[in-house]
């Protein structure tokens, strides 16, 4: 069912490293976002497949991780991702594609969850090292980049306190994620 699967589907954070993922697989992730809906049909999103251990360790050294947890600086070298899709913009296609990166990211993240994998959208990048070490042309924008790979961490939804903080956190080895009831986020708006 739809809702098991985007309640299964967090942003992970920690992944078993040894546990690689193959060209294959990012190929059928790829394939799903390949065929969502797409503003004016433009269809501008491109991807590069990253796999290879030189590849992973340069781009996982180009990503900031969870700016909310604080003491935390990212996976450890046995938690780092075994692979990443970076998703690019074809500006000669579409000037923007935030909508598209969305669907298409989401996709991608619920594909990798039904068979078992996890992953997480990176939008702090340093684009400018991954523009030279991939030599890309002017026209390819990078927009965001995903971590792919088995998780190794265990995430929990929890209900955001009185004081309205919806920052994720960490504690006994629990990565709590906390989101706002239904009734919060449905506005009933006042007629005259």
């Amino acid at each position: 069912m739809l809702k098991d699967l985007v309640l299964r589907n967090r942003s992970c954070r920690k992944f078993y490293t040894d546990h690689l993922v193959s060209v294959e697989m990012l190929m059928s992730l790829i394939e799903l976002a390949r065929v969502t809906p797409s503003s004016k049909n433009r269809q501008p999103l491109k991807y590069i497949l990253v796999t290879g251990k030189d590849e992973t360790d340069f781009v996982f050294n180009q990503l900031s991780w969870a700016k909310h947890l604080k003491n935390w600086a990212g996976p450890e070298k046995a938690e780092r991702p075994p692979a990443f899709l970076i998703m690019l913009l074809d500006t000669m296609l579409n000037e923007q594609a935030l909508i598209d990166a969305g669907i298409s990211a989401q996709t991608i993240l619920l594909g990798a969850t039904e068979i078992g994998l996890g992953g997480c959208i990176i939008r702090t990048v340093n684009r400018s090292a991954v523009r030279q070490y991939y030599q890309l042309p002017a026209h390819l924008d990078i927009i965001q980049v995903i971590a792919i790979g088995k998780p190794q961490q265990d995430i929990e939804l929890t209900s955001v306190q009185e004081d309205g903080k919806t920052e994720y956190f960490e504690h006994k080895s629990i990565h709590f994620v906390p989101k706002r009831s239904l009734e919060d986020i449905i506005y009933i708006p006042h007629h005259k």
